[in-house]
């Protein structure tokens, strides 16, 4: 049988051929996709007119689509459904990937094409392309001497296979790490349903019999909500804390790649890696990144202190790490009357998704859905949904895949198997991959507020998928400055519990009766509790991912424990009382995920997203010329312009801090 992958699929937006791909057609589409490109490249260096923006840029941004099919589909498919024989070719594929990078932005003869191209008179999506494209080749290297090109490359090669080393190591220990109980007694506080599935899991792992509590990927986790044994709650606590420690070790991986990083940017003039991550970043500077930190850092630390003394008064002692998210939502149930474990019998996922998310899209910007059936998936999770714009006409494929699974890393994200670009004749296909807890058999899929934030936020990067409207790929959508990308799907999150949009999907799935009003003031006059636990424990994470970063090439780090935990006390974090997101151990998103030295992210583009809540409330809200400016402004742009450009335009002014800093409990109100 052919390889799937070598020509594009015929199915409707060219959705991949899932039913028939194997481990090999991905390798195989790799290699032979990476010689092909080779051979364009070349093509592109002898041609013998003079270098100009069509024979040169457009030419390099058509090529390689064999590659770019097969990486997008297969990297898209590891992280989803990471099965034993997709998971065996990863370093292979990271490797190839890895050096094709090389093979472009380290080639002399195309680099030098490229600048001798006359873009003088370029404008728009054009001047954008040639001016990101020749961005892209110096900070990759390009004005390097041929024996330090060697060296990047060596580089390169090393930090692929440790990232990959790092992500099959960290699936594995969450996985390992899945606390085993004999008795239901232990697990008091938690559901029926989740109980059953509990027992279930635990007869899937092999166990003869007992409850197995499988972990995510964050620190905390969420049935620390709901067990009433603190010993439960201390034995599920130090699994996920422990992950990468002993057994299956990752933080060496963790260092070396740190070190190796550091190498890397100081080969290419820069004082350390995140500096250079900043050089494609909005941030102006470390400094301005190092300042905004510390600034939250100190208001938020004040906060969470406040909370601790509550929950001591609540527990009658001082409370652990292991017992703030237990007795936290015993505030909310006291003092809020807001359950978080009865709240899931509201929050069923077809409601959520249809009812709330799809529905508040539609009102937005006039987009409907319908799911197809006869799209081939990777697992029978998936589901597909066609999106249609206000007009009717075909927009994007919308793909859902929510729940969790041991071949699934942890955690919540979008990725696309296609892209928005006209010059490709292409139409987007998105995904969003989440993990809620899969019910027992027959039992509806219920989640917790959080995931249907969750939901809403990851929605919000897929409308920035969909909605793009450019010419190249490599502008399109998503592709926009790390500390950019999270702004859109922070955004979408406003409407998670919007006046207008709860009512239509909080429904109890038993009874049928909405989630009363009452209910719902509570819940938004508990929005400010815990967020100083919540933001110490973002800031946290984001300090430690910047100071493995920020190291200089001659630094040496024996002992990673030590180094963590000097930089969080140094920083004003009290660990023992709310440990990082993520510790280093399995810090997907900084040592295996792309966002190395971009965790602040998070918290940098909610500056915008504040900000952009306060317009839409200003301005109406819920309505479709709210939608429209927003999607015409910055959703459709892309990188096709300056997304801080585009903000402007969209807001009439730069962003303000203040809205964010209410938000988060960090001022007083006004």
């Amino acid at each position: 049988m052919q390889n799937p992958l070598l020509a594009p699929s015929a199915n409707p937006y060219q959705w991949p051929a899932f039913d028939e791909l194997t481990a090999e057609h991905y390798l195989e589409a790799a290699k032979l996709g990476a010689a092909e490109q080779r051979t364009e490249l070349q093509r592109i260096i002898e041609e013998q007119s003079a270098p100009d923006f069509a024979n040169t840029f457009l030419a390099l941004e058509a090529s390689g689509q064999v590659l770019r099919r097969s990486m997008m589909t297969y990297f898209s498919v590891l992280s989803a459904h990471g099965t034993e024989p997709i998971r065996a070719i990863q370093t292979e594929m990271s490797s190839i990937f890895s050096a094709q990078e090389d093979e472009i932005y380290l080639n002399q003869a195309l680099y030098s094409r490229l600048q001798a191209a006359d873009c003088s008179g370029l404008v728009g999506e054009d001047a954008r392309l040639a001016e990101q494209t020749l961005k892209a080749f110096r900070l990759a290297g390009a004005d390097l001497d041929e024996a330090q090109k060697q060296q990047l490359k060596q580089l390169n090669a090393q930090l692929s296979e440790l990232s990959s080393q790092f992500s099959n190591r960290v699936l594995e220990n969450q996985n390992a790490h899945a606390v085993h109980f004999d008795s239901a007694d232990e697990l008091d506080g938690l559901s029926s349903q989740a109980l059953e599935s509990a027992a279930q899991a635990a007869k899937q792992a092999g166990h003869a019999a007992g409850y197995l509590l499988p972990l995510v990927s964050p620190t905390q986790q969420p049935v620390l909500e709901s067990l009433t044994s603190g010993e439960a709650r201390r034995k599920v606590f130090a699994a996920s804390i422990s992950r990468g420690i002993t057994e299956n070790p990752t933080l060496q991986l963790a260092a070396d790649m740190a070190k190796l990083r550091a190498e890397r940017a100081a080969l290419l003039g820069f004082a350390n890696h995140a500096e250079m991550v900043l050089a494609q970043a909005t941030a102006p500077s470390t400094a301005a990144v190092e300042q905004r930190l510390a600034e939250l850092t100190k208001a938020a630390t004040a906060n969470a202190r406040k909370e601790a003394e509550v929950l001591g008064s609540i527990a009658g002692h001082e409370v652990q790490a292991w017992d703030w998210k237990f007795y936290s939502n015993q505030v909310l149930r006291e003092q809020y009357a807001v359950d978080s474990e009865s709240l899931r019998n509201y929050f069923e996922l077809d409601r959520v998704l249809v009812d709330g998310v799809f529905a508040t899209a539609t009102k937005l910007y006039g987009i409907t859905f319908a799911e197809r059936f006869d799209l081939p998936a990777y697992h029978e999770h998936v589901r597909v949904f066609e999106v249609f714009d206000a007009d009717g006409s075909p927009l994007a494929l919308y793909t859902g895949d929510y729940l969790a699974r041991d071949t699934k890393k942890g955690g919540a994200w979008m990725t696309s198997l296609r892209d928005a670009a006209s010059y490709f004749n292409e139409r987007p296909i998105v995904t969003n991959t989440l993990n809620i807890s899969a019910p027992a058999p027959g039992d509806p899929v219920l989640l917790t507020l959080d995931e249907a934030n969750t939901l809403f936020h990851e929605f919000g990067h897929a409308l920035h998928g969909m909605f793009s409207n450019g010419k190249y790929a490599s502008l399109s959508g998503t592709s926009v400055p790390r500390d950019f990308v999270e702004f859109p799907s922070q955004v979408n999150e406003m409407w998670v519990l919007d006046q207008q949009v709860l009512p239509g999907y909080a429904v109890h799935h038993q009874s049928g009766e909405q989630l009363d009003d009452e209910t719902i003031a509570r819940i938004r006059a508990a929005g400010l509790w815990g967020q100083g636990f919540a933001t110490t424990e973002y800031l946290a994470a984001s300090v430690l991912d910047w100071a493995w970063h920020t190291i200089s090439a001659d630094t040496v780090i024996d002992d990673p424990v030590a180094f963590e935990q000097q930089v969080l006390a140094d920083a004003g974090f009290d660990a023992e009382m709310i440990p990082p997101r993520y510790r280093t151990g399995y810090f997907q998103h900084i040592f295996a995920n792309g966002y190395s030295a971009g965790y602040y992210s998070y918290i940098w583009s909610e500056v915008l997203d504040a900000d952009t809540v306060q317009w839409f409330e200003e301005n109406g809200g819920l309505m479709r010329e709210n939608g429209n400016r927003f999607r015409e402004e910055l959703l459709s742009r892309g990188n096709t312009r300056d997304p801080l450009e585009s903000y402007e335009l969209f807001r009439g002014r730069t962003a303000r801090v203040e809205p964010l800093l209410r938000r988060r409990g960090l001022v007083n109100a006004e």
